[in-house]
């Protein structure tokens, strides 16, 4: 009686989540990290706002940078993210990188202020 095979009446479809839904390991670090950014998400980003001019959000660059690459790198990247949010900033798609190039290294964090800066530009 035109049911469609594989649709069940009374069931919503499963949509994304908010953050990156990619596999991740599950690292103490990651854990917190992701953890802070969430609980953000959840009480104050209602109050700040969603006028980020970045897609995706600077919160979910956050928790997806995390994710990727760890806590220490992670977290270099999105503060940066942020700091180039202003209205003097950049704006447009900017994605977290798959991977790094070896040229980021946990103790140069500066260098992490390359990754998004300019549009097209290469991270490895």
């Amino acid at each position: 009686m035109g049911d469609h095979p594989g649709h069940a009446h009374g069931v919503r479809p499963v949509r994304p989540g908010r953050n990156w839904q990619g596999p991740w390991r599950k690292t103490p670090g990651r854990i917190l990290g992701t953890s802070l950014v969430r609980l953000y998400q959840l009480t104050l980003s209602g109050f700040v706002g969603n006028n980020c001019r970045h897609l995706p959000t600077c919160s979910e660059y956050a928790h997806e940078a995390i994710a990727r690459h760890g806590l220490w790198a992670g977290g270099w990247m999105a503060l940066f993210r942020v700091s180039r949010c202003g209205p003097f900033g950049t704006h447009g798609i900017d994605r977290v990188p798959e991977t790094l190039a070896q040229r980021y290294i946990w103790f140069m964090p500066w260098r992490y202020w390359r990754i998004g800066r300019k549009s097209g530009e290469s991270n490895n």
